[in-house]
């Protein structure tokens, strides 16, 4: 896998990394405390500018880890990175300055691993 990543199944699903599917037990958690609703794996958005005439133009598409459903009936896109590369950062600017100005009830959050997330012991 990319990056050294470890591919993990968490509840029948298949994660790119052991921390991605850390992620999602952590949500499962708190959909079960009550904390959020839901949460969506793998939420697609097309992130569009508009040119000098106005016409939109499509700037890339991309798939968010995940998209959590909390309770104020807000959402959350929310990305479990490892690494950083300059691919994402790219893409990262276009969600912040193209696609959450146009949908005001999602925020965007990046976790990455740290003392939180510990590696998974082979």
């Amino acid at each position: 896998n990319k990056f050294n990543a470890v591919r993990q199944t968490y509840n029948g699903y298949n994660y790119d990394s052991k921390f991605e599917a850390r992620v999602a037990a952590d949500l499962d958690l708190q959909i079960k405390a009550k904390q959020i609703k839901g949460y969506e794996r793998q939420f697609k958005l097309e992130i569009f500018a508009y040119d000098c005439h106005g016409t939109a133009v499509r700037l890339c598409n991309h798939k968010v880890d995940f998209c959590v459903s909390h309770l104020d009936n807000s959402f959350e896109l929310l990305e479990a990175k490892g690494l950083e590369t300059q691919a994402w950062k790219k893409v990262r600017k276009y969600i912040e300055q193209f696609w959450l100005p146009e949908h005001p009830d999602y925020t965007y959050t990046v976790t990455k691993e740290s003392k939180y997330y510990l590696p998974m012991k082979r």
